[in-house]
């Protein structure tokens, strides 16, 4: 059985590689994190969606700067659109599950607000639909995907696509590129003293 856990292990650490010597990869991230930055700057709101693991990975990263990161500092717009489950099941039931946040992106986005949308299939036919809703306003879009896309890839103004197709590794790096643009939104935003 350790042997089985030390290749998960190896797994994880040899995709974290891949994605770490990717030169394309890195350098989206430094331009997610520096679009980040300015949004805040301007007075600009960071949402998040997903679903299933996706969606408990992107409230734990709006968390992260709602709340705090690494230190105290004062408290950064960020939501992930999921959270109000009244919502979400009527609008489900009403109009459809694609539409859950594509409806709200129309009643909260505006123009230079982010919303960063987590799919390992790229294919999350809500987040696409979300996506679709940001290009009429004017809100860039980061989407965090596997290897392809997905569908997702042609609405993305910002892509993480992980190169492999196994969903736990996807999401392993998801959290990890995830928790790094928060440290740096909070050191870029509010520098130590």
């Amino acid at each position: 059985m350790q042997d089985f856990i030390k290749s998960k292990l190896q797994i994880s650490i040899d995709l974290k590689t891949r994605v770490m010597n990717d030169a394309v990869l890195m350098g989206t991230t430094e331009k997610i994190a520096k679009r980040i930055v300015e949004c805040y700057r301007n007075g600009n709101k960071l949402l998040w969606c997903g679903n299933g693991g996706s969606a408990a990975d992107a409230q734990h990263l709006a968390a992260e700067l709602s709340g705090r990161f690494y230190y105290d500092r004062p408290p950064l717009f960020s939501e992930a659109l999921h959270v109000n489950t009244s919502y979400i099941t009527a609008v489900a039931n009403d109009y459809s599950y694609d539409e859950i946040y594509a409806r709200l992106v129309r009643a909260m986005c505006k123009k230079g607000d982010v919303l960063i949308g987590l799919s390992t299939s790229g294919n999350s036919g809500n987040v696409i639909r979300a996506f679709e809703a940001c290009r009429d306003l004017g809100v860039t879009t980061v989407g965090f995907t596997g290897e392809t896309g997905g569908k997702m890839k042609e609405l993305c103004d910002y892509l993480i696509n992980i190169p492999s197709k196994d969903t736990p590794r996807i999401q392993e790096c998801h959290m990890i590129l995830g928790h790094t643009l928060c440290e740096i939104t909070e050191i870029e935003l509010f520098p130590k003293k």
